[in-house]
């Protein structure tokens, strides 16, 4: 599983950071997934191998402007761009009535099919290479978290049953692998039966603007990525109030490693936080915070950084 950050910013872009956007990709399968779309996100996507022509699906966490106001531009573009295959969307109900007005309003119409699944009634959704499933956080508005967990993983054969089952090892072992059933002495053997995961799913959650952690705490149990909000450090946090819905740095750390969490990755920094780590206050500050409630592995996301998530469960920055 490949993430590739479009943006970092919380509420307005910064020189360096774009607002909040996240590019997913498999690898071995074509295309890939976009998690929110902050304004800008199609520029961004310049810089990068993506394409409007290949995204999959696009999941927006809620209806405030920096993670979705960049998605008439984009379907726009993908438009132009000569994309004809539908594009599900996966969001708030209320997406549907903003984009029709934003569609009536600048006399635009698009030659593919965007349909709209409502993430408020959505418990589950896969294209047969992902599955998806929908968790609601707390926010000024509707939020959700998505976990995404991979399908078609590798598998093995289970040697140990063959020879528990006195199944000799020869070409009948190799159709089982090839998932062809077959016969033994009269007995059919099913594929199925004696293939195993060669390892566990890989599984990440992916979450919208949360000021309540542990509402995650349910959901997390085989996960090994946890991409989260960090828009203020805990003193910040305290200065401008809870009304306004967001995480601090450390809140969500403490929760990463009560909850045992191998990797926490952090976005959506609020400008205030400068990227330049010699000057104050910087998202030094913030991965300062992080760092002293979380012996984890943790990252700080940066526009356009790209990371890889291995069989292993563990993350890993690309260079």
């Amino acid at each position: 599983m490949n993430l590739q950050f479009l943006g970092t910013s919380a509420g307005m872009p910064t020189r360096e950071r774009n607002l909040s956007g996240l590019a997913l990709s498999l690898e071995n399968e074509r295309g890939w997934y976009l998690i929110d779309c902050g304004e800008g996100t199609q520029h961004r996507l310049l810089q990068t191998p993506f394409s409007a022509r290949s995204l999959k699906a696009v999941f927006i966490t809620h209806a405030h402007g920096d993670h979705c106001y960049g998605l008439p531009g984009l379907l726009a573009s993908a438009a132009m761009g000569g994309r004809t295959a539908p594009l599900p969307i996966i969001g708030p109900a209320a997406l549907a009535d903003w984009l029709a007005v934003t569609w009536r309003c600048s006399g635009a119409s698009l030659p593919f099919a965007t349909p709209l699944v409502a993430v408020e009634a959505l418990p589950e959704w896969s294209d047969g290479a992902v599955q998806v499933s929908t968790l609601a956080l707390s926010h000024r508005l509707p939020s959700f978290a998505f976990r995404f967990t991979e399908l078609g993983r590798e598998t093995r054969l289970d040697t140990a049953r063959l020879e528990a089952e006195g199944i000799p090892q020869g070409p009948l072992w190799g159709q089982l692998q090839a998932g062809r059933d077959g016969e033994y002495a009269g007995r059919l053997l099913r594929a199925a039966d004696y293939l195993v995961a060669a390892s566990a799913p890989r599984r990440l959650i992916v979450c919208g603007d949360n000021d309540r952690p542990e509402l995650l705490a349910p959901h997390c149990a085989g996960v090994q990525v946890l991409v989260h909000e960090a828009t203020y450090t805990l003193e910040q946090a305290a200065r401008v109030g809870p009304e306004v819905g967001h995480c601090a740095a450390g809140s969500i750390a403490a929760f990463a490693q009560a909850a045992g969490l191998p990797n926490l990755l952090l976005t959506h920094f609020s400008p205030r936080y400068q990227s330049d780590r010699c000057r104050s206050p910087s998202v030094a500050d913030l991965e300062a915070e992080a760092a002293a409630r979380y012996r984890g592995r943790l990252f700080l996301a940066e526009d356009l950084a790209r990371y890889r998530l291995e069989r292993s469960g563990l993350l890993q920055l690309l260079a």
